[in-house]
């Protein structure tokens, strides 16, 4: 379990095919690495990987064709930028809001509006995921916890802070990029349950 907020820019060094529909990913990350053994979970843009090996401030974890498939994984190259997180401990702050590291779909970027102090990005919802996001809710982009500003049956849109500009791929990302989505949980867990109501399921 995760919260959204990011703790260091890394680095993809290199990807590796594995055969099988697999690879194997490298990631620079002296911070996230600092205490990191095998078997830990480190979120990568959203996605939560488990260590396999660390070495001098790069970790390597197995990336299963599923999650190539169903992210934005598999588009990063050597040298591209990546949001880093290790997982949350109990006892330490909520600061964003829970998140599992699961990618729900692959979103876009469609416009970027400078402000003074602020910028509004807005976004591509995949097929299915907008009911999923409310307006003043939240919502996941690239691992990063934002809280949604706007929201239409494809799209919505959010506002970033210089801090976040600075200190993640968002600052950087251009109009068409593809960007991980992770709706709140919270959300799906609401849908099952009233589902399961009208249905005539278990109360």
């Amino acid at each position: 379990m995760f919260t959204g907020i990011v703790e260091e820019l890394g680095e993809i060094v290199r990807t590796t095919d594995t055969g099988g529909d697999s690879a194997l990913v490298a990631v620079r990350g002296p911070l996230v690495t600092s205490d990191a053994r095998h078997g830990d979970s480190i979120a990568v843009n959203g996605v939560c990987l488990t260590v396999v090996d660390v070495e001098d401030g790069v970790f390597t974890a197995d990336v299963m064709g599923e999650t190539l498939r169903r992210t934005a994984l598999g588009a990063l190259r050597p040298g591209d930028p990546v949001n880093l997180e290790r997982a949350a401990a109990l006892n330490s702050r909520l600061g964003g809001h829970l998140v599992q590291g699961h990618v729900d779909g692959v979103g876009e970027l469609l416009s970027r509006e400078p402000a003074a102090q602020w910028e509004t990005v807005r976004f591509r919802l995949p097929t299915g995921l907008s009911r999923y996001v409310v307006e003043k809710g939240s919502i996941t982009v690239d691992g990063i916890s934002l809280t949604v500003a706007g929201v239409g049956d494809d799209w919505f849109s959010v506002g970033l802070i210089p801090t976040t500009l600075k200190l993640t791929t968002l600052g950087a990302r251009g109009v068409g990029d593809p960007v991980n989505l992770e709706v709140d949980v919270l959300a799906k867990y609401v849908e099952r349950l009233l589902g399961d109501r009208a249905a005539g399921g278990d109360r």
